[in-house]
């Protein structure tokens, strides 16, 4: 069994080919549930949709987030309340774009959650109405929140600083709320596993909030030898997201070297692209072995061939 550790537009991607390359009933997936917000009283988890929508071909393919032939009617007859909502109320807020077609999901979600399912009993149900064959857990049942305290001192939710600031403003530092209490998800999926590969995902707020969790970093540790990242950062920068700025924000150097040094205490492997072949000698110095190779994911099969190189990186056949 393969288990994947994913958050994020280039896991799901990363997961679109992964699943034509390994068994159904041989991959896992532990997605990060950091992101998760409530708007209008809905309970939203984006990682988890990201790989839902990827993965079932259902994703807008230019957005990278949110359904194919989406439309924004709902969100936009919001602002039909802009004059009457009290300076103090969150309602009729319209920064988080909420599509029409999206909102079934969050409606299924929501009632189920309040009929007392857990977040992986309902995950379940909707990954099986997509058709996704092969097992998703989110990283905990537990409310996990990811805090983002900008260069000023003020602290806001991710999803403020990613969505509505456009993640345009610099940061100090980030906090897991509730990670101390949360119980982590998928370790005996990690511990049985072949072999681990860490989807090329926002080291600092997509693998950062499940590594918080307890006994998580020691699972991964235990797996070493057979636990392989991939590097989000290409060329120095983030195909797409705030990685790279965040990385060096928070003091971290925002190439392949910086991440070998945040992932060597848990991979003994780390799966870089071919534009950055020339620091493999330094990510080696690092302490992990390094493998260049296209880890730029345009189509499935490209995914698919760089779910295979992670695997023969460490001797595991597929």
């Amino acid at each position: 069994m393969i288990c994947v550790i994913s958050g994020g537009v280039g896991a799901a991607r990363f997961l679109r080919g992964a699943q034509h390359a390994i068994a159904h009933n041989k991959l896992v997936t532990i997605v990060n549930t950091g992101d998760d917000t409530v708007m209008h009283g809905l309970s939203i988890s984006p990682d988890l949709d990201t790989v839902t929508y990827t993965v079932s071909e259902s994703i807008d393919p230019e957005r990278g987030w949110g359904l194919a032939n989406e439309t924004f009617v709902t969100m936009e007859n919001l602002a039909r309340f802009t004059d009457v909502r009290p300076a103090h109320s969150l309602a009729g807020e319209s920064w988080f774009g909420l599509g029409n077609r999206d909102l079934a999901t969050h409606f299924y979600r929501t009632t189920r959650l309040a009929e007392g399912a857990t977040l992986a009993e309902v995950t379940a149900e909707i990954t099986q109405a997509f058709g996704i064959g092969f097992r998703v857990v989110p990283m905990t049942n537990d409310r996990v929140s990811t805090m983002v305290t900008l260069v000023d001192g003020s602290e806001i939710s991710f999803q403020e600083y990613f969505v509505k600031l456009r993640h345009s403003v610099a940061i100090r530092s980030v906090r897991f709320a509730g990670v101390a209490e949360a119980s982590a998800l998928g370790l005996n999926d990690m511990s049985s596993a072949d072999a681990i590969i860490i989807a090329p995902s926002n080291p600092i707020v997509s693998i950062g909030p499940m590594r918080a969790l307890k006994n998580f970093d020691a699972t991964l540790t235990a797996r070493r030898d057979t636990v392989v990242a991939i590097s989000p950062i290409v060329a120095g920068a983030a195909l797409k997201g705030p990685a790279d700025r965040m990385m060096s924000e928070m003091g971290h150097e925002p190439s392949v070297v910086g991440v070998a040094r945040l992932y060597a205490p848990i991979a003994s492997t780390l799966v870089i692209d071919t534009a950055d072949e020339h620091l493999i000698s330094a990510v080696e110095r690092e302490g992990m072995r390094c493998i260049a190779t296209n880890t730029v994911m345009k189509t499935a099969e490209i995914s698919a061939a760089l779910t295979q190189t992670c695997l023969s990186a460490i001797g595991v056949a597929t």
